[in-house]
């Protein structure tokens, strides 16, 4: 059987007399005439050559068998077809089609989620893709064109490249597990945590090569994952600097606890904002980037006033 095309328009009649509950609402609600509808109707019929509503003996339409099986996918249609005009709307304004983010493992998690959510209410229509990344990666997805906005700790670079905007900072806080050698000693003298193994966060980027962040210990473990660093820490295996909301509730269980080391007790780990010059901002951008800083700055305020 040769079926025709339907048209949208005879999709969203179809729709409008379901959620209706009658013909006279859909025309009520659509603002056309009853007829327009009732021919809207018929036509949907005939072109899929099916009986989409029952009118003989009841007053208000019923959906047949067949009107049943395709509601679903007639509202899938109407959908779609909302969702593309929507985003030929925003290329018209200049919104971006799509944003990638390439955001430091250390920013706080919770702001950022919290962040990203209303991000899908303001922005429904922009894709959004988030990569994770230690240190220099941030810079390096940024400085390739592999990320539209990053999140970068204090290792970025100055590239001619790029420009840049401090967005605030989180706590960085020296940790060991309770039986480590290190926690049974108060206070703790100079030069003595150099004797102990600490983990240290790294990177594959060569942006970072040859440098060195908060490292005190002549013998170190490299890790390129902060949650793995943090299962080592929590083993009692070397100590570490953690950012502090990462941390907090291992330090009130007792699971970790602080060094007051004399060398660097605690280190600001400062965030600055990235994207490439040749990138012209568009509003979602602006928006993330502006919102990045908002967050951070009163979660840190809260984040300082623990003990």
């Amino acid at each position: 059987m040769n079926l025709g095309q339907p048209s949208i328009d005879h999709v969203r009649i179809f729709l409008a007399v379901v959620d209706a509950g009658s013909f006279h609402g859909a025309a009520k609600r659509l603002g056309r005439a009853i007829s327009a509808i009732s021919y809207g109707v018929a036509q949907l019929e005939a072109q899929l050559a099916l009986a989409l509503f029952e009118r003989e003996g009841s007053r208000r339409p019923q959906l047949t068998a067949a009107g049943h099986a395709l509601l679903a996918s007639a509202r899938t249609v109407a959908g779609d077809m909302d969702a593309l005009l929507a985003k030929a709307r925003d290329h018209h304004q200049g919104l971006e089609a799509e944003l990638t983010l390439a955001i430091d493992v250390m920013y706080p998690p919770a702001v950022l989620a919290a962040l990203l959510k209303d991000f899908t209410q303001a922005y429904p229509t922009v894709d959004l893709r988030l990569q994770v990344e230690a240190l220099g990666g941030v810079t390096a997805l940024v400085l390739d064109g592999r990320a539209d906005l990053g999140v970068a700790g204090p290792v970025a670079s100055d590239l001619p490249e790029l420009e840049r905007a401090m967005i605030g900072a989180t706590e960085l806080v020296p940790v060991v597990a309770p039986l480590h050698a290190l926690a049974r000693i108060d206070p703790i003298p100079p030069g003595l945590v150099r004797q102990h193994l600490q983990l240290v966060l790294s990177d594959r980027s060569p942006l970072t090569e040859g440098k060195e962040f908060s490292v005190l210990g002549t013998r170190t473990w490299r890790l390129a994952d902060l949650g793995a660093k943090h299962a080592l820490l929590r083993e009692g295996i070397g100590w570490g600097n953690m950012p502090l909301h990462a941390v907090e509730a291992d330090l009130a269980s007792g699971k970790l606890v602080r060094l007051d080391l004399p060398e660097a007790p605690s280190v600001d780990y400062r965030f600055h904002a990235l994207w490439r010059r040749d990138c012209p901002p568009g509003p979602a951008r602006q928006w993330v980037r502006q919102a990045l800083q908002d967050r951070l700055r009163p979660a840190q305020t809260s984040i300082r006033a623990e003990p």
